[in-house]
């Protein structure tokens, strides 16, 4: 199936956080503070996708209030964190929002991710994921994780489906 069937069809975007939404670095400081960089143009990517009438959502194996806060700024409804697991709780989550696997996309970065990329319509990887990933997806991003690549999926997706100058007319 080309790329542009599959984008067609992808009303929901998934992805995880550390790899991806941020470039995997965590870091401590005092008090056990635990501090995230998120990329601002995935932040517009997510903004674009829901405008276009997607839905976005999170699915993380760490748990972090800076994440829960990201997703409040992003209005992103579908969060789920601390998830070991990943590809039964993907699965709640389409049933939950009336999708099918082949109408998810979802981007990861490492092994936890790739029941998921497997199963998805569009599976998808950051180009400086783990090789069974990029072996995997069937997408791989130019952009690496924290870098945008949320955001060059959400424009992969858009403008494979044709929908990308009406998202953008709306600024």
């Amino acid at each position: 199936m080309s790329l542009t069937t599959t984008c067609r069809r992808i009303k929901l975007i998934l992805s995880d956080v550390d790899g991806v939404m941020t470039d995997g670095a965590v870091t401590f400081g005092s008090g056990g503070l635990e501090l995230k960089t998120f990329n601002i143009r995935d932040g517009l990517g997510v903004k674009l996708w829901q405008r276009s009438g997607g839905l976005f959502g999170i699915v993380t194996g760490r748990r972090s209030e800076i994440v829960e806060r990201r997703a409040a700024e992003l209005k992103v409804a579908i969060l789920r964190q601390g998830i070991d697991d990943k590809l039964p709780v993907v699965n709640e989550i389409a049933a939950e929002c009336g999708v099918s696997l082949a109408e998810i996309a979802y981007i990861g970065d490492d092994l936890p991710d790739l029941p998921v990329v497997r199963a998805v319509g569009l599976g998808v990887t950051v180009n400086d994921g783990a090789e069974e990933l990029r072996q995997a997806a069937a997408y791989i991003t130019s952009q690496p994780g924290g870098r945008g690549a949320v955001r060059e999926l959400v424009e992969v997706i858009l403008k494979n489906s044709d929908r990308w100058d009406e998202t953008v007319l709306q600024f």
